[in-house]
């Protein structure tokens, strides 16, 4: 009897299942949307921020809606906190995956429902965009864009860092840029001015690196999220560029580059320099240059003029050096910067190169370099000389260069005082190295192509030497002349002395030594000058006077010669 009664009603239950569609047996899950890359999939145990619309399969009326709320659910999968469905559902998602999951009655809220929102026996589906996933076991995700190829110096806890980032969430969401803002962000790390992710992430990076730092939520701003802009449980993705960093203990970083051969002096407190540099941060970008200018920076070392990493950087360089100098921001503009150029807390870095230096107190340098062996006379004040030249600057930029002689003479202001000093006393055919500071040249004014305050370089040969006379003097006697001149001057002794006479006299004085016309003026000129002063009455001729008065010894003004 009970065996007949069974197989009725399985009977009965065959047909049901064969006249009727089927009941969901398991979870259907609708993959409608899937991003190009899913670097991770929702595991068991994995925590999920995610919103979504429930709705009732039946009618498809909504019965549930994160959207609605304007707050995403988060929760842990696999462990009992959902659903059994929903548990199911979310297995493999991806971030910015949209899922349809539809959960069978037996896998929701089964024969009783819930609340009086959910009916019993309801078939449920969910329509799931992920947020976010995250796993207590989670640690700070590094990923290297780019690395320079040459990294001096990494970054370590207590170091200042400045860097550039955006920042988004796990979607691609932005929730901050430092670039919007057009400035760094400026900290220290590893003193809790950070997010613990950040602080740890930021770490062994390089100048000029760039990095992706994802950073869970636990390690960022937790349950309470930040602002508007982070929801609470977000993990945060940071694109990082590191544009600098230093410590507060950092002293100067000097490299040498270049040291010309022969340095025999280095500069000091009080020398004056000038110099060409390109400044930059520690990224390369540029923020000024001398050579752009086209005039180098002129400046007294160690005095308070520049900041004070280059007053102690401009220490100790030879003419012609190349330094590369990097300074720490409390060796140079600090916290502050200087406005719309450094920002506040950079590293400078210059590379110098000098051109010249002296010291208010430099004589004229003067150096032989060739002297003849028999040397006659040397130039002296009043001389008359010839002379070939090269003028260069320092760093052997050449100014000007004759082949063919100079002529000046000595003492009469013609050259500037330097130079003078370095054209006195030589020999013919001698040789010399001149080397004339600026106080000695054309100071700080400069002039034509002497730049202000440049100390210059002559190269000298002295290739002829005319003694002269005093300033003022057309002639000079070398001694005492005749006590009685007229005599002298008569030669043929007929009481007047014509000018050929005349001439022929102050000629033979010269020709034996014992007289000097000024030289560099035409002498037939000179003699007619002195001639036309001694002839009072204007009539060609020189005559005697009544009294006899012993000769000047030098002729000056208006060429009386007694």
């Amino acid at each position: 009897m009970d065996l007949t009664i069974f197989t009725l009603v399985f009977c009965l239950h065959d047909v049901f299942v064969n006249c009727n569609p089927a009941p969901f047996v398991d979870v259907v899950v609708d993959r409608y949307e899937i991003p190009t890359v899913c670097p991770r999939e929702v595991e068991t145990e994995d925590f999920i921020r995610y919103h979504f619309n429930g709705t009732f399969y039946a009618d498809g009326k909504k019965f549930d809606s994160s959207h609605d709320r304007g707050k995403a659910f988060i929760s842990q999968v696999g462990l009992g906190r959902l659903i059994t469905g929903m548990d199911r559902g979310l297995q493999g998602m991806c971030v910015n995956e949209q899922r349809r999951i539809t959960i069978p009655p037996h896998l929701a809220y089964g024969s009783i429902g819930t609340g009086g929102v959910v009916p019993p026996d309801a078939v449920l589906v969910y329509d799931v965009l992920l947020l976010d996933i995250w796993n207590t076991e989670d640690k700070v995700q590094i990923r290297t864009l780019h690395k320079p190829t040459s990294c001096h110096r990494s970054t370590a806890a207590s170091d200042f860092v400045r860097y550039h980032y955006n920042g988004t969430l796990l979607t691609g969401a932005a929730f901050d840029s430092s670039y919007s803002r057009n400035a760094t962000y400026d900290t220290y790390l590893g003193q809790g001015d950070l997010i613990k992710g950040m602080d740890e992430g930021l770490l062994g990076m390089c100048v000029g690196e760039r990095r992706i730092i994802i950073v869970p939520p636990f390690l960022a701003y937790g349950e309470t999220g930040h602002g508007t802009e982070i929801p609470p449980q977000a993990s945060l993705v940071f694109e990082v560029l590191l544009v600098d960093v230093f410590n507060p203990t950092d002293d100067l970083i000097v490299e040498v580059k270049e040291v010309p051969e022969g340095c025999t002096r280095r500069t000091a407190t009080g020398d004056y320099i000038r110099y060409h540099y390109n400044g930059t941060f520690q990224d390369g970008t540029a923020f000024d240059s001398s050579y752009k200018r086209n005039s180098t920076y002129n400046t007294y070392i160690d005095m308070g003029y520049v900041i004070r990493g280059m007053d102690k950087a401009l220490q100790g360089l030879c003419t012609g050096e190349k330094r590369r100098i990097i300074i720490p921001p409390h060796m140079a503009y600090g916290e502050a910067g200087v406005d719309h150029l450094i920002p506040g807390s950079a590293v400078l870095v210059f590379d110098i190169q000098v051109i010249d230096f002296h010291n208010p107190k430099d004589p004229v340098d003067i150096k032989v370099t060739h002297k003849p062996q028999d040397c006659k006379g040397t130039s002296e004040a009043d001389d008359l000389i010839q002379y070939r030249y090269n003028c260069s600057l320092m760093d052997g930029t050449l100014l000007d260069h004759y082949d063919t002689p100079s002529i000046t003479t000595l003492g009469a202001d013609k050259v500037i005082p330097g130079l003078e000093e370095g054209l006195g006393g030589m020999c013919v055919g001698e040789k010399r190295e001149v080397v004339v500071p600026p106080h000695w040249g054309h100071g700080e004014n400069g002039a034509g192509e002497v730049p202000s305050s440049a100390v210059l370089f002559f190269e000298l040969e002295l290739v002829e030497l005319n003694k002269g006379v005093p300033d003022g003097y057309m002639f000079v006697w070398l001694g005492d002349g005749p006590d009685l001149l007229f005599p002298a001057m008569d030669l043929n002794g007929d009481k007047e002395v014509p000018r050929e006479e005349f001439t022929a006299f102050i000629m033979r004085q010269v020709e034996e030594g014992k007289g000097r016309l000024r030289p560099g003026v035409d002498a037939d000129s000179i003699i007619q000058d002195m001639f036309n002063n001694q002839d009072h009455n204007k009539d060609g001729k020189i005559e005697e006077k009544c009294s006899v008065v012993k000769l000047r010894r030098v002729e000056k003004g208006t060429h009386d010669l007694y």
